[in-house]
């Protein structure tokens, strides 16, 4: 399947390994950065220095293509998904971002292709987890989703490293976040409702974030009575991210606030993933809880390290890509997560990744 994958950053250069080793996807890896590229040398990729947000030049790739699948940083997801369009070519992406997800149903709502964004980690697989649960009750009461990409070993006060997009992260710290409560839609603040767990003895906290429900909240409204996404960091966090982003004002300055992180906050290749996902309701006349776990870790065989992150995202997109050239996923219009199974999701060469972990 011909394929155009834009972005050759983090999660790009193992989404283009994951695709291109696969044999099923001949895999063109474009970029504004031609020093960017350097990242896919040695795969068995086309490299094309392409700027994203010349329209023209994008559609022109697009056209050549099968699907596109969008890596770049979140704010050019309407972009890219327009391009897209115009060039009948089905779409996928990562996005987090709410209004971006909404912008692109409106534009599958008559499109002959397929559009499918936010296929990461969360939103993306944490939703494929938390419907598959819920579709175990008969009344379906709370769904809690918590999801972390956190450093294996925290030392500073943030007790934090970057493991992720630096733009994504601050995104979701400072918009709105959607809920279910009492089965209304909802929306909460950012940073509030922290609460704090232990699990396999190692303490955490988790509080609300945006964009991680993906499409969710419109698919259960009807069935749940309360559902939530929040993310997971170790105890301290919050409080130290409260007072930047409230206390100092940098909510109202986000490029200065990216700026602080890049330069003080050391990233690493050592990190873990943290799925934890708890669903309660009513089966057969009793109340049940079910609880899907999982953590996943950095990895480093045959000389190459890769992230946590960077594995269970690129897994995250790259099933869904498969699972739709498989003939398992519709084959046009919008279409959300939850669409996918999740024993199909674990079955998948991609999604193994989840299957094997801990």
């Amino acid at each position: 399947m011909r394929t155009v994958l834009l972005g050759a950053g983090h999660i790009g250069q193992t989404i283009a390994r994951l695709l291109s080793e696969s044999g099923d996807y001949a895999v063109t890896v474009a970029d504004h950065d031609a020093q960017a590229l350097k990242s896919v040398e040695g795969l068995n990729v086309e490299r094309q220095v392409v700027d994203s947000n010349d329209a023209e030049a994008l559609v022109k790739l697009l056209k050549s293509a099968d699907l596109v699948i969008n890596a770049l940083p979140y704010h050019m997801a309407i972009a890219v998904a327009t391009a897209a369009k115009a060039a009948n070519t089905n779409y996928f992406d990562l996005t987090e971002d709410v209004h971006a997800t909404k912008a692109i149903a409106e534009l599958a709502a008559d499109a002959n292709v397929a559009f499918m964004p936010q296929c990461g980690l969360a939103p993306g697989f944490i939703g494929i987890a938390a419907n598959t649960l819920a579709q175990l009750f008969d009344t379906i009461f709370d769904v809690k989703m918590r999801v972390g990409a956190l450093p294996e070993f925290p030392t500073n006060e943030l007790k934090y490293n970057l493991t992720w997009s630096v733009d994504g992260l601050v995104n979701e710290y400072c918009h709105p976040c959607e809920a279910l409560q009492e089965g209304e839609l909802i929306a909460v603040h950012p940073l509030e409702g922290v609460e704090h767990f232990s699990l396999d003895g190692v303490e955490y906290e988790a509080f609300n974030t945006s964009g991680g429900l993906g499409t969710l909240c419109e698919t259960l409204k009807s069935k749940v009575r309360n559902l939530d996404y929040k993310s997971v960091r170790y105890p301290g966090h919050h409080s130290r991210m409260k007072f930047l982003l409230d206390d100092l004002g940098l909510k109202r300055d986000p490029e200065l606030l990216k700026t602080i992180l890049r330069k003080n906050v050391p990233s690493t290749m050592q990190d873990v993933v943290l799925v934890f996902v708890t669903v309660s309701g009513l089966r057969d006349g009793k109340h049940m809880q079910e609880v899907f776990t999982r953590k996943i870790f950095a990895t480093h065989s045959g000389g190459r390290y890769e992230s946590a992150i960077q594995s269970t995202t690129a897994s995250g997109i790259c099933t869904a890509v498969d699972l739709f050239r498989q003939g398992k996923l519709p084959k046009k219009g919008f279409i959300r997560q939850e669409a996918i199974r999740l024993s199909d999701f674990l079955d998948n060469r991609f999604g193994k990744v989840y299957a094997n972990a801990a």
